[in-house]
Parts: structure tokens; C-alpha cells; sequence
């Protein structure tokens, strides 16, 4: 049994997941699971029934950076992690950083941003202020020279790949700017960069045929 990658390519973190299993070279499948799923079958796999989450022959596991941890861990070459346990913990806290603190608090735009949603102005005033601070964080961690953590690309950068750019893009569709290019971060260089690879090229194509096929569907829905 390979590996089965599980969940929909629409999602930032199935991305990041699917990116390392490319990257990597592991053979996996994947099977179309939406988030929030009712069915047992998937709730045994994912408790809450986010996405995404991998079948493997073990059992299942869920949470992304669980899901990166342990494929680093049993698929060690090529290696997405420094051999230095520091360094490597360095790669941790920038994804950590990301996620948390920026992704995670920008996701409060994206009701409005991407699904036609609206978001309260109080909610905007909290998503701006904490935001303009927390990327002021994170450009003391960030180094982009050329890649997010150094020199090497690394399991940093598909966490930083696939979520950077939803941070710019919501801030700028409900905020009015986009926070991370107004606080001086190049991350349209860096996407630019990161997206030459081939995996990455594959991951993005992917998304992409998913975006446009949900969109007929809406089409004919309607």
C-alpha cells in the first residue's frame, strides 16, 4: 500500500503536504476528501475532519507539519530538513511562525476575500493591526537569500509556497494593501522562484484544473 494523500488541492496545507511528497519522490495517491466531513471513515482518520491527513500502512495521521515530520522521519533522502539539529529547528520555527502567525490570523479574511463572504470592519481592524505586527516579526526571521530559511530550499519554503501568497492576496482584497509587500517583504519574487521548480509547477497545475473545474460545476449549477 502507498501512501494516500487525502483532501482537496484547493487547500494550502494538502499543497504543502503533496509538495514535500513530490519533492521527495514518495509514491502516493490521492483520494478527493472535502474538509468538515461527517462520515465515520474519515473522522477515524482526522478528528476534526480537517484536511488534509495520509493513509498509510500504518494508520492514519492528520495535521500537516505531523504529516512533514514524520515523512522527513521515515523517508529521510532527499533530505528537506538540515542535518544540524538546530538548523533544523530553525526550518520548524519558520513554518511554525508562518502558520500561526500569519496565515492563521489573515484566514479571518478569506470568508470575504475568496468566498463571497463579509467580514466585519472590527474583525479587519484586528486581522490589520495584528498582522502589520506580526510581519514585522517575521521579517526577522525570514531570510530569502534566495530561499525563506537560507541558502537551500527546505521544508520551510512548502509551508511559505503555499500560504504566503494567500496572506498577500486576502489582505489586499479586504484591507485595501497587500501587508506583506507594503512591509517590504519580495514574496512575488520568492513564489516566482519556488514556483520554478517542477514539483512545484505540478502542484500549481493541479490547483489550478481543480479551480477551474469547480468553477463549470458552479456554472452548470446555476
Amino acid at each position: 500500500m502507498t501512501i494516500k494523500l487525502c483532501g482537496f488541492s484547493l487547500s494550502n496545507y494538502y499543497n504543502k503536504v503533496k509538495l514535500v511528497l513530490l519533492e521527495k519522490g514518495i509514491p502516493f495517491e490521492e483520494e478527493l476528501v472535502m474538509t468538515h466531513s461527517h462520515d465515520e471513515a474519515v473522522l477515524s482518520c482526522t478528528p476534526l475532519g480537517k484536511v488534509p491527513f495520509i493513509r498509510t500502512p500504518q494508520g492514519a495521521l492528520c495535521e500537516s507539519q505531523v504529516i512533514l515530520d514524520y515523512l522527513e522521519a521515515a523517508y529521510p533522502q532527499p533530505a528537506l530538513l538540515p542535518a544540524d539539529p538546530f538548523q533544523a529547528a530553525k526550518q520548524r520555527e519558520l513554518i511554525s511562525f508562518i502558520e500561526l502567525h500569519l496565515e492563521l490570523v489573515a484566514r479571518e479574511l478569506y470568508a470575504q476575500a475568496f468566498f463571497g463572504g463579509t467580514v466585519s470592519e472590527g474583525t479587519q481592524a484586528r486581522v490589520r493591526k495584528q498582522l502589520s505586527k506580526n510581519i514585522a516579526g517575521f521579517k526577522r526571521l525570514a531570510k530569502f537569500a534566495p530561499y525563506v530559511g537560507g541558502d537551500s530550499f527546505g521544508m520551510a519554503d512548502c509551508a511559505a509556497w503555499v500560504s504566503l501568497p494567500l496572506v498577500a492576496q486576502a489582505s489586499k482584497l479586504v484591507l485595501g494593501e497587500d501587508m506583506l509587500a507594503a512591509a517590504g517583504v519580495d514574496w512575488k519574487s520568492y513564489a516566482k522562484l519556488v514556483g520554478e521548480r517542477p514539483m512545484a509547477q505540478k502542484v500549481a497545475a493541479d490547483r489550478k484544473a481543480d479551480q477551474e473545474r469547480i468553477a463549470a460545476l458552479k456554472a452548470q449549477a446555476s
